[in-house]
């Protein structure tokens, strides 16, 4: 075990022997920088929601791009990048002992095509980003089979979802958080198997049910009573939930009654042995994992499901082992080291991008190639013979950036390089960060580019209810009520899409008045950060301590495992 500083935050940190034993494992030095500075780095260069306008610089066609306009580098659509029209080995480039590594790789990927979306097997999905097998998605990202999903992130095998985050099989749902197998839940967090309810917090097997918190196995529960069936329906058709002032105060409600609720300390599922985080499940040997299942031997991992033995990778991994320093790709990666969007079947790769094959160094854009640095093809025995010089001069020479931060092998690619500024990243979205404090840490600042559309609807000037909408509101251009003001990446106004229309119809809901952008932070709120405290059960009498994302100074009432089962179920 040791203590270091990293060189990013300059705040100590410790790498535990069983590190140690993972960095040898797989022949890379320890960290430079601390768990955090690591995840913000890697979150750094993923780009969800950020959409530019762009013309494919293959076809011409009109397309939408996660690179801003300003981007030097050329943009395919999907059908271009994916054909023979180009070859990334036409790019390759000799290895230059003269340059930091890092340098060379972000020259080489200034000039190799990308891809302006990852869209997999879509469609009718053009204004979403990072999907897989899906067909009417909008405006969402980072969903696996889903079927009609609106403004939504972290979203597998479901359909019909409007504005939610980390759900799964969940079926006509809207604003719901960390839930699964639903089926017509409202306005609900850590919510499973349940239907027809609105307004509910941890609750498990329910059905007509609203605003109501640890509930197990009812029906018709109306604010945490019991009512027999007619009588609950009665109450229920007197909530104007159709109405934006009255479903306000249905938000404030429920947060008020969240806050007294009793607060699992992690939101385990099934089969968790010797593991810690939030919302995980099928687990074993992992520490510190969020949103993760089917884990082993993993640690800090976020967004990731069938990984073995990995420690810090992001969005993705399915059926993968030995991953480092990884975000964002594809499945079947085995000994994939410092990745960004991966392709399938990686293997026996150092500091790649959009990248599949097998013995891979520094490459971009490289489909199904073996034996490439810097995209340029070797022999076996050349690339087996040159690898270890360049791990040599990467050492000897690193890449130095701003802050006073160096890169070495080892570390992740460099913020100052990322093809994203940092406010349009991911990273901000969990770290969010005023335009000072990112140019105070050297990190890429973006201004956003110049609006082209003229507002027609003020948010103040929009009825009341749901009833009083006219279809003519799907022509308007309606303003957001933070104006730009947040650090939400916000877009200053939004429209209503036919299919929201109607489901705000059906559901009785009302017209938004933020974007979908500044909603989605809302939801965000709902989420307990990606890092984990040491605490005490608050239950009277109770001595156990355990390691939970509620931090120490929140309002919650937070419990251990055995005193959250005595009280709950």
């Amino acid at each position: 075990m040791e203590t270091r500083t990293c060189q990013n935050c300059k705040i100590e940190f410790v790498i535990e022997k069983e590190d140690f034993k993972f960095y040898e494992k797989i022949k890379v030095p320890p960290p430079t920088f601390c768990p955090e500075c690591r995840l913000i780095r890697r979150l750094s260069w993923r780009n969800e929601r950020s959409l530019f306008h762009a013309k494919c610089d293959n076809c011409e066609k009109k397309i939408f791009s996660s690179y801003a306009s300003d981007s030097i580098s050329p943009v395919f659509c999907k059908d271009c990048w994916f054909s023979d029209a180009w070859d990334p080995l036409a790019y390759g480039k000799e290895y230059d002992f003269s340059k930091p590594f890092f340098l060379q790789f972000k020259e080489l990927f200034n000039k190799v095509p990308k891809l302006n979306l990852f869209h997999i097997n879509s469609k009718n999905s053009d204004y979403s980003n990072i999907i897989r097998d899906c067909k009417n998605v909008y405006l969402s990202y980072s969903i696996v089979e889903g079927e009609d999903i609106f403004y939504s992130k972290d979203i597998d095998h479901s359909r019909q979802i409007f504005d939610s985050l980390t759900i799964n099989d969940c079926e006509k749902s809207a604003f719901l958080v960390y839930c699964a197998n639903d089926y017509n839940v409202i306005y609900s967090i850590t919510v499973l198997d349940c239907f027809d309810s609105m307004f509910l917090y941890d609750c498990r097997n329910c059905s007509n049910c609203f605003m109501s918190a640890n509930l197990r196995n009812q029906q018709y529960v109306f604010r945490e009573k019991k009512y027999p069936k007619e009588e609950y329906f009665n109450l229920i058709s007197k909530i104007n939930t159709g109405s934006y002032e009255e479903f306000e105060k249905l938000i404030v409600e429920f947060e008020k009654m969240k806050e007294r609720a009793i607060h699992r300390y992690s939101q385990v599922g099934k089969l968790v042995i010797n593991s810690t985080g939030d919302a995980i499940s099928n687990t074993r040997n992992s520490r510190e994992c969020f949103n993760a299942y089917d884990m082993e031997n993993t640690k800090w991992t976020y967004r990731c499901f069938a990984l073995k033995d990995a420690y810090d990778s992001n969005y993705g991994g399915l059926n993968s082992e030995l991953v480092y320093e990884f975000i964002s790709g594809g499945k079947e990666q085995s000994k994939a080291f410092f990745t960004v969007a991966a392709m399938n079947f990686l293997r026996d790769t150092y500091y790649t991008g959009w990248s599949n094959g097998f013995k891979l160094f520094g490459c971009f854009g490289v489909r199904n190639g073996k034996y490439c640095i810097l995209n340029k093809q070797y022999t076996e025995e050349q690339y087996e013979e040159l690898v270890p010089k360049i791990i040599k001069h990467m050492v000897e020479i690193p890449f130095e950036g701003e802050d006073g931060r160096k890169y070495y092998f080892g570390d992740f690619f460099p913020f100052e390089l990322s093809f994203y500024a940092y406010n349009e990243s991911a990273a901000q979205e969990i770290f969010p960060l005023t335009f000072e404090q990112i140019k105070n840490k050297g990190y890429i600042y973006r201004e956003s580019e110049k609006k082209k559309y003229e507002i027609t609807k003020r948010t103040e000037d929009l009825p009341d209810n749901i009833f009083e909408i006219t279809d003519n509101i799907l022509k308007e251009i309606i303003e957001c009520e933070h104006k730009g003001r947040c650090l939400h990446q916000c877009t200053t106004a939004f429209k209503i899409h036919p299919e929201e229309l109607s489901f705000y119809r059906n559901f009785k809901l009302p017209i938004p008045r933020s974007c979908p952008n500044c909603r989605f932070y809302k939801r965000l709120e709902y989420r307990n950060p990606w890092k984990l405290w040491h605490r005490k059960c608050m239950k009277e009498g109770c001595q156990n301590e355990f390691e939970t994302s509620y931090a120490p100074d929140r309002p919650e009432i937070v419990y251990c495992e055995r005193c959250y089962q005595q009280e709950v179920y």
